[in-house]
């Protein structure tokens, strides 16, 4: 069913023809009956999609639009923006990849039926896939029973569900059987009994882990205890008893009636106030009740001071000072999914074509890709990278989880369960649906700001995954003085990133590993050396990687990966891992040499996590004691300590590349073109690309927005520097269009008269964005006869149209003579010449620059006698 109220604009209609945005432009002038805007802006108007597809269909330039542009211009032309449309798409699509039969049945009637019936089925399937966080009145993602902090089925204090229960950690004071604060409902009891003595109360009064008879803790012989049983207001009580979080007029835990209420509503009494049940010191401390060892040990969630404590005395400035965090997702509502009916049964079409999973990954690509701006990316590579250091995890957490691309690329596990934080609504609610469809891991995402409204405080992950914001100044500074989480010192309002390592410690258990992409100033900045300086000497700091230009935005930055690990001892003689990649960096804009960074950085890690040190490798890496490090700057970047690359023969190198620049030089001198005979202006009959394209001359193809990861990719940077193909495509199902020697690429970008025909060397590429495939057919025109030609600058200025911040070349209009088959191949062979020229040239020119920075740095270093 076409969505008569889509709405596209004339760079979709342009992708739906396959034309440049100047010729829909024509169109609007040319024709009369072209479809009127029907929104949009004077200057960027929109357009209903069905009439655009009619339109079109009728003129003879579309047969029909593919499904997958059909779905993403249904999409890109909600009514309510993309970004909800997305994750309405993505929530069926979950409903279609668990249930499928769920969907049929919805989908069977009209479109007021199907939303109609889909909230109930997509709150049955986030539910248990995408889990809760403590929100709110305990209630999880549509679930009004999911419990504080608990999973899918968690009450909150009637059935048995404990506050943090979705961490999995040991039930600790339960009563008659029932889940215990941190505790999951099916896990017995810790410390239980009847006759505890009480800790921090009254005479009269039992104490905490207490029994049934329990009485409060840090309260009167009257007040409502703490995880007390059957018989007292408490907390995790039986089901007849008000919990945590009840309506307003339930009763609280250590009230004080003139402080607000903490997840509670206006006129509920507070939870936790100072002084606190959780403090620091903290009452579960290992002299413990009854002289055993502490329930609240190593294994527990609050066995460090928690964000949730304040020392007393001190303000009350800690992270659920704010309001409590919000779920990443909720079940979207009959009313709201209505609009979205048409776009959903595409989708569900799509997805019978190449799965639920692949479909999202293909809208959401294209999405991030049609908004580079809006949005940062961590590459797949570099993602992939990041979890291999981190190394296998049940438990993993991502603070900043953008678009989830770091959760993504962690190995699954039975069990494992992913949790996610971000600031952005729309990106949590992505980030949730791309991992609940990409693995079986449980997914547990929230949103809110991490740094002052940390959603998991009492989680600790096996591994933390953050590629945080950089450079930011209104982190919270002056709000999180007193934070616990800054173990190893406050960080200055200049040192977010510090913020957002220390946070990654916090919640770490002992022994796991930490692995953030960090600015490069992170590690030299004066402002933060004190807290280098305790990273290095409590061994909280493993390594610090040195990234190549290109790794991941800002890509003119050599950006670093810092590894980190909770420390459970502190070594005897630390040392710190160092390993510098830049000489990995990619001459174009493909980036780097991802195989070999990988192997590298992975090669030197597992060599130190090993032998707590690694041999010196030049140039690359090596480990370095802490000592050595810890002077007045407390510099942690790599090239500052690694000794230079082994120069051994470097004369003789130099000697090398010397003689191949002298056969360079002899063959550019031999292709020199010979001297230009004049000839009288030629009047050749003109025909244009598109002309050659409509009657069958030629095939004409634009570069996709997606494909298989592993197939290297010709960019237009490629193709303007005559290079090898250098780039990657974000991964999708999206069939890639493949290059075949004798094709002519041409960029579209950048104003530039440049075509390039394509090789056995290059051939099998897929071509990339701002590209345009031109296949000739050689019975008709010869390749090397259309690149010539195309390569002309009057050609390429017609053709061209300007806007303020680049210029766009129309393909279609370019130029061509009609010259029989015969006389094309004569211009062909100049033509060859030409280009063989003209890589010769560049060759030189690379082997010179060579030589040259060679010679400077054998002189300087030694290595090359002056004379």
């Amino acid at each position: 069913m076409q969505d008569n109220a889509t709405e596209v604009t004339a760079a979709g209609i342009a992708r739906l023809a396959g034309v440049g945005r100047a010729a829909v432009s024509n169109w609007r002038r040319r024709h009369a009956d072209f479809p009127k805007p029907v929104g949009g802006t004077e200057t960027s108007p929109s357009f209903a999609l069905a009439e655009v597809e009619a339109w079109l269909r009728k003129q003879g330039k579309l047969a029909e639009v593919p499904l997958r542009e059909r779905v993403w211009q249904q999409l890109a032309g909600h009514p309510e923006g993309p970004l909800t449309a997305l994750v309405h798409t993505g929530c069926v699509l979950l409903l279609i990849h668990e249930r499928p039969t769920v969907w049929l049945d919805a989908s069977a009637g009209s479109d007021a039926r199907l939303a109609a019936m889909l909230p109930g089925a997509l709150e049955k399937v986030l539910t248990p896939r995408v889990g809760g966080v403590r929100g709110r009145g305990g209630a999880g993602v549509g679930g009004a029973r999911a419990g504080v902090g608990a999973g899918a089925d968690a009450g909150v204090a009637g059935a048995g569900g404990g506050v943090n229960a979705a961490y999995g950690r040991p039930a600790v004071s339960g009563a008659f059987g029932q889940a215990g604060v941190n505790g999951p409902s099916n896990q017995p009891a810790v410390n239980t009994g009847s006759a505890s003595p009480g800790v921090n109360s009254g005479p009269e009064t039992s104490g905490v882990n207490s029994g049934s008879v329990a009485s409060s803790v840090n309260s009167g012989a009257a007040s409502p205890g703490v995880n007390s049983g059957s018989v007292a207001p408490g907390v995790n009580s039986s089901a007849a008893v008000p919990g945590v979080d009840p309506d307003p007029t339930a009763l609280g835990v250590n009230p004080a009636p003139t402080v607000p209420a903490v997840n509670s509503s206006p006129t509920a009494s507070t939870v936790n106030t100072p002084p606190t049940v959780h403090n620091d010191p903290a009452v579960h401390n290992p002299a413990s009740v009854g002289g055993e060892s502490a329930a609240h040990n190593a294994s527990t969630v609050h066995n460090r001071p928690t964000v949730h404590s304040t020392s007393p005395g001190t303000p009350a400035t800690a992270i659920t000072a704010g309001s409590p965090p919000t779920p990443a997702l909720t079940p979207p509502t009959g009313p709201q999914l209505l609009p979205s009916a048409p776009l959903l049964r595409g989708a569900a079409e799509l997805a019978a074509e190449i799965g639920a999973r692949q479909t999202f990954e293909f809208l959401l690509g294209r999405h991030l890709d049609a908004n580079p701006r809006q949005y940062t990316l961590t590459p797949a590579e570099l993602a992939g990278l990041m979890a291999d250091l981190a190394g296998p995890a049940r438990t993993v957490l991502d603070p900043a989880c953008g678009t989830g691309a770091l959760l993504r690329a962690v190995d699954p596990r039975p069990g494992q369960e992913l949790y996610a934080q971000d600031n952005a609504p729309e990106l949590a609610a992505l980030s949730a649906l791309r991992l609940a469809l990409h693995s079986r891991a449980t997914v547990r995402a929230a949103v809110g700001d991490t740094l002052r409204a940390d959603a998991h405080p009492g989680l600790l992950a096996d591994a933390v995954l953050c590629h945080p914001p950089f450079n930011e100044r209104n982190w919270g500074h002056d709000e999180l003085a007193y934070d616990p989480r800054w173990e190893y010192g406050f960080p200055a309002r200049t040192e977010s990133e510090l913020a957002w390592v220390q946070h990654a410690l916090a919640r770490l258990t002992d022994g796991g590993t930490a692995v953030l992409l960090m600015p490069p100033a992170a590690a030299s900045r004066r402002s933060g050396r004190r807290i280098r300086a305790d990273l290095l000497r409590r061994g909280a700091l493993r390594a610090v990687v040195a990234l190549p230009v290109g790794a991941a935005p800002p890509y003119n930055i050599p950006l670093h990966l810092w590894v980190l690990r909770r420390p459970d001892r502190t070594p005897a003689a630390p040392e710190v891992l160092l390993v510098d990649t830049g000489r990995f960096a990619g001459e174009a804009r493909g980036g780097p040499d991802w195989e070999a960074v990988r192997e590298a950085v992975l090669d030197a890690w597992r060599a130190f996590a090993r032998e707590g040190r690694l041999a010196e490798r030049p140039g690359l890496a090596r480990s370095v004691p802490v000592i050595e490090l810890l002077d007045d700057d407390v510099d942690l970047a790599p090239a500052r300590h690694l000794p230079p690359a082994a120069v051994a023969d470097g004369a003789e190198q130099l000697t090398q590349v010397r003689e191949r620049l002298g056969e360079t030089l002899r063959l550019t001198a031999d292709l020199t073109p010979p001297p230009a005979d004049p000839a009288p202006p030629a009047r050749w009959p003109l025909t244009t690309v598109g002309e050659l394209a409509r009657g069958g001359a030629l095939v004409m193809r634009t570069g996709g927005n997606g494909g298989h990861a592993r197939v290297p990719v010709l960019t237009d940077h490629d193709v303007l520097a005559g290079t090898a193909p250098s780039g990657t495509l974000p991964e999708s199902e999206e069939e890639a269009v493949l290059t075949e020697p004798g094709d002519v690429v041409v960029p579209v970008l950048g104003g530039g008269a440049m075509a390039r025909v394509i090789d056995g060397a290059t051939g099998g590429a897929a071509l990339g964005r701002n590209l345009v495939l031109l296949r000739p057919d050689r019975t008709a025109l010869d390749p090397w006869f259309l690149a010539g030609f195309l390569r002309g600058t009057a050609n390429n200025r017609q053709a061209s149209s300007y806007a303020s911040t680049a210029t766009r070349l129309d393909v279609r209009r370019l130029h061509l003579p009609r010259l029989p088959l015969e006389e094309q191949l004569r211009y062909g062979a100049r033509f060859r010449a030409l280009d063989e020229f003209e890589r010769a040239l560049r060759h030189t020119s690379r082997l010179g620059e060579q030589l040259v920075r060679g010679m400077y740095d054998g002189l300087t270093d030694g290595t090359v006698a002056p004379d």
